[in-house]
């Protein structure tokens, strides 16, 4: 098992006290072929227990955690845990891309905004670039700052506005860490609103959900995210 995962699926399940969490984590690697599966036990803030499923074993940091883990090594809790790896990590690795597209007007005669968002990206430090027959575009462009969703989730925004030229190739350009390299995503004119939802683009996997709206939008994300629960008093 390859050490070094490039993006994270967190889910997580609630524990009993106010004070104590579980939090399920799924590694996988940037082609999604290998994948592992942690759940890490915190009580006030301290992670005292783990469980890894390279391993198929519970490892104690604190001398409860200790105790604890190897009591539910010696019972098979462990194993139990394992089904997880199969049973939650990869089918969240699995991806659907749908194409949205739907113009908008800009400011100018003639003129249309295309905005391109990222959504549901963790951890922060993305950069999101316009391409105008495959060079950077840099006057007419604004973008939003990173905003956080408040569930370790961020997503931010960028627009162009343009007048589009017969011939010319438009392109939203994105730039994570959890992709292998950077993804270049075109607009399509002629795809009409009423077949917005029928288009599939191929992208590549990861914790990143894009949505690309060129005068309109295409949709990038996980079939499904990880969450995190905390608990209720």
């Amino acid at each position: 098992m390859k050490q070094d995962f490039s993006l994270s699926l967190v889910i997580s399940l609630i524990f009993f006290s106010l004070s104590e969490i579980t939090i399920g984590e799924c590694h996988f690697t940037s082609d999604l072929k290998d994948v592992e599966f942690i759940d890490r036990y915190i009580f006030n803030k301290v992670e005292y227990a783990r469980y890894n499923s390279t391993l198929n074993k519970y490892v104690g940091y604190t001398e409860h955690g200790i105790y604890n883990a190897e009591i539910w090594n010696q019972d098979g809790i462990n194993d139990q845990e394992h089904t997880n790896l199969d049973g939650y990590c990869r089918p969240n690795a699995e991806v659907e891309d749908y194409s949205v597209l739907s113009v908008k007007p800009g400011s100018q005669r003639h003129a249309i905004m295309l905005v391109c968002s990222a959504y549901d990206f963790h951890p922060k430090g993305i950069k999101l670039s316009w391409l105008r027959d495959g060079k950077e575009v840099k006057t007419d462009v604004t973008s939003t700052e990173e905003l956080y969703d408040g569930d370790w989730y961020y997503q931010i925004h960028s627009y162009l506005e343009l007048t589009p030229k017969s011939g010319e190739t438009i392109a939203c350009q994105v730039e994570h860490s959890s992709l292998p390299h950077p993804k270049v995503f075109k607009w399509d004119p002629s795809i009409s609103n009423g077949a917005r939802n029928k288009v599939v683009i191929g992208a590549s996997g990861g914790v990143l959900g894009l949505i690309f709206t060129l005068a309109g939008v295409i949709y990038y994300k996980k079939k499904s995210r990880g969450r995190i629960l905390v608990p209720a008093s």
